[in-house]
């Protein structure tokens, strides 16, 4: 029998779990979700969420709390990105261990609503060395749910997003198949990779200037590129105008931010410690300029119009742990299509 052909609702009912201002939701808002609940902790991040998105049903309490059983038959996509400092390389690295796991919360959410498909962000290290293990057992626990489940770990830059961004994303469909988006931009592809100059005017200052100095290291990193390695205190590097960003740090504010260099020193001071000469160790590059809480937002795709809430450290937070919008459509339209693709079976009754 010909699979009956329905034509596609609007948009699909979803859940944004551990939301912070809205990377995702916005994100998935553009690939044709609805999201009907939201749940985060941080104030800030909650007042920026609410401004953006006033008719959500924003819930500023802590997971543990919330039964999700009344959503079941109403949510066709359940997603969120769980703390990842448990599974950061760059952490301790304790995963389930570490209090501040909650990837285990957001397997009950989703054993309790029983989504069409969920949707899980978090760090690539949750696949790496001594947390893969960890890792495993989440995938089974989701497969005992019923859930078909696909992963991959996603390059931003390789769906337009102007910044090196690396991430994990899991996806399980209680019904169909899923397939990750294929890459769109870079060598050989459709596009070219989004440059930072693609999305800023490095001449100019967009919002508030962060006053943060920029200091020559005592012991360079020195590497081939000029913006690679640490040439200056801090983690906040160097951008090449004509390349994407590194990534976006959620520490960002201080000398974690990275910064521009209009008037193109660093490739010059580079080649001056190439050619053997001495650190200009704590001396200032007169030149440079931290991102503003504004270039960092625009990096991470966010609409420039965005207004993120709280002190100026906390919006860069807010913007450094942010899914960006860009790969959250890419991501999100993936799983729009699978689920149109799958026919819910009380629909499949009525058309039969």
């Amino acid at each position: 029998m010909p699979r009956p052909q329905i034509a596609p609702p609007s948009h699909l009912a979803s859940i944004d779990l551990f939301s912070g201002a809205g990377g995702l939701t916005l994100g998935l808002e553009r690939a044709g979700f609805k999201t009907l609940l939201a749940v985060e902790m941080d104030k800030d991040a909650c007042a920026t969420y609410k401004k953006r998105f006033p008719d959500v049903n924003l819930l500023p309490v802590p997971i543990q709390g919330i039964d999700f059983r009344s959503y079941q038959g109403e949510v066709d996509l359940l997603a969120g990105g769980p703390p990842c400092q448990p599974f950061s390389s760059g952490g301790l690295r304790q995963a389930a261990k570490d209090e501040r796991d909650m990837i285990p919360e957001f397997i009950r959410a989703v054993g309790e609503a029983r989504p069409r498909a969920f949707l899980m962000e978090n760090v690539p290290g949750l696949v790496t060395g001594c947390r893969r293990p960890y890792f495993d057992n989440v995938i089974r626990s989701f497969e005992a749910l019923g859930y078909s489940v696909s992963w991959e770990v996603v390059r931003a830059v390789d769906h337009g997003v102007p910044q090196k961004r690396i991430r994990l994303f899991v996806v399980g469909m209680l019904n169909g198949t899923f397939t990750f988006p294929k890459p769109t931009h870079g060598k050989g592809r459709e596009n070219r990779f989004s440059a930072i100059s693609d999305w800023l005017n490095l001449q100019e200052v967009r919002g508030d200037a962060n006053t943060s100095k920029v200091v020559y290291a005592k012991n360079p990193d020195l590497r081939p590129s000029p913006y690679d390695g640490h040439l200056f205190n801090g983690g906040g590097r160097a951008l090449d105008p004509n390349a994407p960003s590194h990534t976006i740090l959620a520490s960002a504010g201080g000398n974690k931010t990275h910064f521009v260099d209009p008037k193109n020193e660093v490739p010059k001071y580079h080649q001056h410690l190439v050619k053997g000469g001495q650190p200009r160790a704590g001396k200032s590059l007169k030149s440079a300029r931290r991102l503003t809480v504004l270039e960092s937002a625009i990096l991470q795709t966010f609409p420039p119009e965005m207004i993120f809430c709280g002190s100026r450290s906390s919006q860069y937070h807010q913007i450094g742990n942010a899914v960006p919008p860009m790969l959250a459509e890419a991501i999100g339209r993936a799983v729009y299509e699978a689920l149109q693709a799958d026919v819910r079976p009380e629909l499949l009754s009525i058309a039969t």
